[in-house]
């Protein structure tokens, strides 16, 4: 053996018993720290969980308030005198004895059905409670919502008698007054909300810009409780509390250790590599002292693979989670709340796209969400996953779609989640997802689901950081800065209860338009109608609205607002296609040339008005996510889909805006000398089909239509198989496509007259059904 190797390696026992004392100091302020961290997290733990606690109890009162009060106008509406009193026609009987009795009541009124005084003067009376009206109005339910009648803000109740409808006005206290008692604790935030108005709040109101993140919705009444305590910051290491509190008591028992030795109470004696006892002249070497007493290992931080580079890629402690890959879709990811969707589900995708930014050197992303019950849930996993793969998430609360992206542009984070379900029924809900200003899809959403399956997750030593920002004023202002009106419009705007509700007006006011809201109140639940343009049903409320205020034109949004509907003063739907006929002729005055794209279901007339207006038209496949990818490749000046999905690059970002949409639309019929009718009314029209979709239950809808491409023989018709088939003749076309989102195939057809359009939807029809005779054809 080299002993002299050996010696140079030892230290003196003197040398290191007089270090010691230092060294306990030194691990006594770790322990310290360690400890004042765990017991902080702890305390802000135990306030998280005051906070969740009065909140449930805040939405439990409030539910039961808002049942007490429907309950008692129901048992009214059913008592003999009030019976006999609307069957004889004697309101005021029956508003007498309505009142009788009823504590508080302010005001009880029978109001005939078509409401003609009040639509005369809504301003006056109040869209709110007009819209509590109409809903009263609606089924056998009693309706029930927070309104403005007057100057109070009151909580009224409405219902559907033989004489039209009778108005309860109640003090808003009958509401409020449990959510007043709820015991909360200091620090905290809770707030009542009805859409994006907040009706009582109590506690630290600097927390509400970020308190929609744990609300909860209060039943199916509309109303939530947004909830926010402050926000906890990590320990050292990203330790929790009780890590954070072992991890002390480790280091005090060195440090305690330490003082022992160096006073002489210990003997450092030990086994060297041939087992002889060392003597109190030798000390161990580091590798040793390692050996005895190894550091301590942080839990949750397992590695499972490694990139190119060797960079760690790491799996976070917990239980297996199910991931259905049906729900990684072809432009976004998209599920049913409870079966295919949780919150566990919602965070192992926060870590996937966290881990594809890491991959790109990525730090910040953008989340925001839509107005379902189940938002708030999977954008809370979904924040957290990204944190724990190390991203900041900038977390902007409740916000349509198109916000989101224009934050990622306006917050310079390139990234952004918006946690949408669209069109679809309340129990859906997504993710559209764009990181490093592509949107993405196709493989890039099955890479997200195989990096989950492969546990490719990256877990970073430190979480991310979570900031509360709320940029709907800054949405606005650009937009306004831009867009202003040359005369008033008045305009009806239907948001279907979703988010639009909250924004739409605020714009199109600031642009100078005269906003009539309809269903604006942001509802999870859709009570009016579903939040979907493209089906004409949808439209009737808002195609009858406009005819009673006598209003220029009306405009629908869906439920992520992302999409844009249009109605005419006489009732008259405009296809969105009809509509990117106007846009591009406005786009292409300023950029001749200019490409525009368009989907394979817009019409057929397209392509020559384009080409006489001085532009390149291009028929692409569809979907928002395909779209904008073609667009960043091409460079195309405007793009449209069927499905009312408008891109603008030219004087904006190229994402899809319905919002943004309808201020350049009312800009040009604000421009032009006629009427907004007549302006639309000239665009070239044909007779044509809405979407056609038809349910496939057995095999897949690809399937079908690949089967139907390949046997397809149309005489004299130009095919286009981008995207399903699409055949198109002298007098008119037809398509026929496998939706990317849902079990189903969507047709469309246009002709120049109702006999050519019968011929074409005939061709289809035969061979579809000699190909899969098992569907069921609903054209």
């Amino acid at each position: 053996m080299d002993t002299t190797n050996e010696s140079r390696m030892r230290i003196p026992v003197g040398d290191l018993r007089s270090a010691l004392p230092k060294l306990a100091v030194l691990l006594a302020l770790l322990a310290a720290l360690m400890a004042w961290s765990g017991i902080r997290q702890w305390r802000e733990a135990g306030l998280l969980e005051e906070t969740e606690r009065a909140r449930d109890g805040a939405v439990q009162a409030v539910q039961a308030s808002h049942a007490a009060a429907v309950k008692q106008l129901e048992q009214r509406l059913a008592a003999a005198p009030v019976k006999a009193a609307l069957a004889s026609n004697d309101t005021t009987a029956a508003v007498a004895a309505i009142r009788e009795g009823w504590a508080g009541v302010e005001q009880v009124e029978i109001l005939d059905g078509a409401l003609t005084s009040a639509y005369d003067d809504a301003a006056t009376f109040g869209y709110s409670k007009l819209a509590l009206l109409e809903a009263g109005m609606q089924g056998d339910a009693v309706a029930a919502r927070v309104v403005k009648d007057g100057k109070e803000t009151s909580f009224g109740l409405a219902a559907a008698v033989p004489q039209g409808v009778v108005y309860v006005r109640l003090p808003l206290a009958r509401l409020t007054e449990g959510f007043e008692r709820v015991t909360m604790p200091e620090g905290a935030y809770l707030a009542l909300r009805q859409g994006g108005y907040s009706i009582v709040q109590r506690g630290s109101s600097g927390l509400a810009d970020g308190a929609e993140r744990m609300a909860h919705a209060v039943g199916k009444t509309g109303l939530r409780v947004a909830t926010a305590a402050p926000d906890s910051e990590p320990g050292p290491l990203g330790l929790g509390a009780i890590p954070a509190l072992v991890v002390a008591g480790l280091l005090a028992g060195l440090a305690i250790a330490a003082v022992v030795f160096a006073r002489g109470g210990g003997r450092l004696g030990r086994f060297g590599k041939k087992g002889a006892e060392m003597s109190d002249t030798d000390e161990p070497t580091l590798g040793e002292a390692l050996l005895r007493e190894p550091p301590p290992v942080v839990p949750g931080r397992a590695v499972v693979a490694a990139d190119e580079d060797g960079d760690a890629y790491r799996q976070a402690e917990g239980k297996t989670v199910e991931v259905d890959p049906g729900i990684f879709r072809a432009y976004d990811i998209r599920g049913i709340v409870g079966k295919s969707l949780s919150v566990e589900v919602a965070e192992l995708i926060g870590l996937a796209i966290g881990s594809v930014m890491r991959d790109e050197d990525l730090a910040d992303i953008v989340v925001g969400r839509d107005g379902r019950l189940s938002g708030p849930d999977l954008a809370g996993g979904l924040i957290e996953g990204l944190r724990k793969a190390g991203r900041n998430v900038i977390d902007i609360g409740l916000a349509p779609t198109p916000v989101a992206y224009f934050g990622a542009y306006h917050l310079r984070a390139g990234s952004c989640v918006a946690v949408t379900g669209s069109h679809n029924p309340p129990d859906y809900n997504g993710f559209k997802i764009v990181v490093g200003g592509q949107t993405l899809s196709g493989d890039a959403i099955t890479d997200l689901y195989e990096r989950i399956r492969d546990n490719r997750l990256y877990v970073a030593g430190v979480p991310g950081d979570l900031q509360q920002r709320d940029i709907a004023a800054d949405y606005i202002q650009r937009i306004a800065d831009d867009v202003q009106l040359e005369r008033p419009l008045k305009i009806v705007v239907d948001a279907g209860n979703g988010v639009a509700g909250d924004i739409a007006p605020q714009l199109l006011e600031a642009i100078g338009a005269d906003v009539i809201p309809l269903y604006c109140e942001v509802d999870g639940t859709f009570p009016n109608h579903h939040p979907d343009p493209s089906e004409p049903h949808n439209l009737e409320d808002l195609i009858q609205t406009v005819k009673r205020f006598d209003a220029d034109i009306g405009l629908a949004f869906d439920g992520d607002a992302d999409r844009l509907g249009v109605v005419t003063k006489e009732g008259a739907v405009i296809f969105p296609d009809r509509l990117l006929m106007l846009f591009a002729a406005d786009v292409l005055e300023r950029n001749p040339g200019a490409l525009i794209i368009y989907d394979v279901k817009c019409t057929g007339k397209l392509q020559g008005w384009i080409l006489r207006h001085g532009g390149t038209p291009m028929m692409w496949k569809t979907g928002h996510s395909l779209i904008k990818a073609k667009m960043r490749e091409s460079g195309a000046e405007l793009a449209g889909e069927m499905s009312g999905h408008f891109f603008f690059q030219e004087r904006w970002y190229g994402f899809d805006d319905g919002l943004y949409s309808a201020a350049r639309l009312l800009e040009i019929l604000a421009n032009r000398s006629e009427t907004p009718s007549e302006v639309l009314a000239e665009l070239p029209d044909g007779v044509s089909t809405p979407e056609i979709k038809v349910d496939v239950v057995d095999g897949t809808p690809h399937a079908i239509v690949e089967r139907f491409v390949d046997g397809a023989e149309f005489e004299g018709a130009r095919l286009s198989t981008i995207d399903g088939l699409r055949a198109d003749w002298d007098d008119g076309w037809g398509l026929v496509r496998a939706s990317n989102t849902t079990p189903i195939l969507v047709l469309r057809f246009e002709a120049d007259n109702s006999a050519a359009l019968e011929r074409i939807k005939t061709e289809f029809r035969t061979r579809l059904q000699a190909l899969a005779p098992e569907l069921k054809m609903t054209f």
